[in-house]
């Protein structure tokens, strides 16, 4: 399956927030939209970065409390891992597996327009093997065969 049919599939877009949102603001972006990620973006389309629940907790850990009222460009994460919407999944989950992240920027062309995750990927690849699972009880059972 190729990545753009997986960003398709559940939605293109993704949820950008400000480079000059507080690490607490994001939080409560991710806690209202139950998310553990963001792109942070100076306009749309573009990115700057991506800020996770791990950085975020990185943050805390390196600064202490100051890391409340740090904005998100201080704490994102620069080095942002990508594929395209032509991307086979196998290699998404290559980079999520090189890059040790649960998340995966979409771009088609220069734009990024979606995220793949690691839920993403499970939920395909259970579906998958459900759909062989079946196939393979039609098949020993007769049925759906002609």
């Amino acid at each position: 399956m190729f990545v753009g049919e997986i960003v398709k599939n559940k939605g293109v877009g993704v949820i950008a927030v400000s480079p000059d949102l507080t690490m607490v603001e994001v939080l409560r972006l991710f806690r209202e939209n139950n998310i553990g990620f963001v792109v942070v973006s100076g306009s749309p389309g573009m990115y700057l970065g991506t800020l996770s629940e791990r950085d975020c907790c990185n943050a805390v850990a390196e600064y202490g409390a100051e890391a409340a009222a740090m904005r998100a460009s201080d704490i994102m994460n620069r080095g942002v891992p990508t594929c395209s919407t032509e991307d086979l999944l196998p290699v998404a989950m290559a980079i999520m597996t090189e890059r040790r992240t649960r998340h995966v920027l979409v771009k088609d062309g220069d734009s990024v327009i979606g995220v793949v995750s690691i839920g993403d990927v499970v939920k395909h690849r259970l579906e998958e093997a459900q759909r062989t699972e079946q196939d393979l009880h039609d098949y020993i059972c007769g049925t759906h065969y002609h």
